[in-house]
């Protein structure tokens, strides 16, 4: 997935995974996961996604500063 925020592009293809957390399971639509990028310049994201009923009901990219990571880190 491939998304534009503020003039600087976020795309998963590109990116380089650092973690995934997973919550509940395939199917279950209070479950979701949220994936952690870095962009090869450096910046981060998540890319969310998840059931009907979930924090997440549509993929969707989010970006997250680098004082933010290491909170997210330490919590998933």
């Amino acid at each position: 997935m491939k998304k534009i925020i503020c003039k600087k592009e976020y795309d998963t293809e590109t990116a380089t995974l650092i973690k995934k957390h997973v919550c509940g399971f395939y199917g279950d639509p209070a479950g979701y996961e949220e994936i952690l990028f870095q962009t090869p310049g450096g910046l981060y994201f998540l890319y969310v996604q998840g059931g009907e009923t979930s924090p997440y009901p549509k993929e969707d990219i989010l970006r997250l500063a680098k004082a933010k990571v290491n909170e997210w880190l330490d919590t998933h």
